[in-house]
């Protein structure tokens, strides 16, 4: 590997704002606001605003939509003037 073209990856407290959750990990990101971690140490905080802990996807809390209810609700609404243009 070539020197000094890879980032400083370092220790970096994550933290979800929704879920109230901290992640301890390595990153290459930087921030000056520092979080004493439940260790004792300091480490640099980036708070996000969403992330394992709270993403619908991942906690199960996803919805399905229903595509077709849609179009017949619009149809509905606005009838067939669209098609009957053509």
């Amino acid at each position: 590997m070539r020197p000094r073209i890879h980032p400083v990856s370092g220790p970096v407290v994550f933290r979800d704002r929704a879920a109230g959750v901290a992640f301890l990990t390595r990153s290459t990101a930087h921030s000056a606001r520092t979080i004493e971690w439940e260790d004792g140490t300091s480490y640099p905080l980036i708070d996000v605003e969403i992330s394992s802990a709270s993403h619908p996807f991942y906690t199960g809390t996803s919805r399905v939509v229903d595509t077709a209810g849609r179009v017949e609700r619009f149809e509905r609404r606005y009838g067939r003037v669209a098609s009957a243009r053509r």
